[in-house]
């Protein structure tokens, strides 16, 4: 089983600010978190039925939930969280979302 923490960022007003913010500050905040096994973000991603791409998905990952619950719930994942709370102010989230996966293959 793999937990798994999903955000998907939409355009934001100034990709240059989001994106320096992003990798200078919230990254670094993100490898800090306890547990953590992995972490991918993806660019300008479009659903495969239209719509307007996200501007960044990210996908953190954990072995379990308690595991994700527990690095959201230490001080490095309130850093983590009050950092999120600022880049929604520089790009909307229009989700976030957590899963919980069985690989099948």
């Amino acid at each position: 089983m793999t937990a798994r923490f999903i955000v998907l960022y939409e355009t934001p007003a100034d990709p240059a600010a989001f994106d320096r913010h992003y990798h200078a500050v919230h990254i670094p905040l993100v490898r800090r978190l306890p547990g953590l096994r992995g972490y991918t973000i993806g660019r300008d991603m479009v659903a495969v039925r239209g719509g307007a791409p996200y501007y960044l998905v990210a996908e953190l990952e954990w072995d379990t939930m308690e595991e994700l619950q527990a690095a959201f719930a230490s001080p490095e994942g309130h850093a983590t969280a009050a950092d999120a709370a600022h880049l929604q102010e520089l790009a909307p989230v229009r989700s976030m979302l957590f899963t919980v996966d069985e690989i099948v293959l």
